[in-house]
């Protein structure tokens, strides 16, 4: 993952089993075990369960987060697996959850994150322009 600072993958899940889909302590326990799986760091982890159905929760990885929402009522989950550095694999995460929810289709979009040239760039252009701004008020 060079010149980059992190991934995230963006999980739909579709036709999933629904009475998955509604347990928030399954849940939790598959997202954590998704991260652990994927060799993050689990910092902490939140999730809840809505009335009549539906769960949303993240697991916040000392690399970045795992998080989840679901509608039981349209077979469908939407997960957000974003992390940072070269230690976390998190397609090891989405096949763990893939199999936890009986997902029967997927799609899947990756994106590049922190792009490092561009941070890089953005850097030397302000520092540029504080110099400048130094120069033209007379302090060198």
């Amino acid at each position: 993952m060079k010149n980059v600072l992190g991934q995230h993958l963006l999980v739909e899940f579709y036709n999933c089993n629904p009475d998955k889909l509604d347990q928030v302590a399954n849940i939790e326990t598959w997202m954590n075990e998704a991260a652990l799986a994927s060799g993050a760091t689990i910092v902490q982890s939140g999730f809840h369960r809505f009335e009549p159905y539906g769960v949303s929760g993240v697991v916040v990885i000392a690399e970045s987060h795992l998080a989840i929402h679901t509608w039981p009522e349209h077979r469908y989950a939407s997960v957000d697996l974003f992390t940072c550095g070269d230690s976390v694999e998190p397609l090891v995460a989405y096949e763990y959850l893939k199999e936890k929810l009986e997902a029967k289709e997927v799609e899947i979009q990756m994106l590049k994150r922190g792009h490092l040239d561009r941070i890089e760039a953005q850097l030397r252009a302000a520092q540029t322009e504080e110099k400048e701004l130094l120069v033209k008020g007379g302090v060198r």
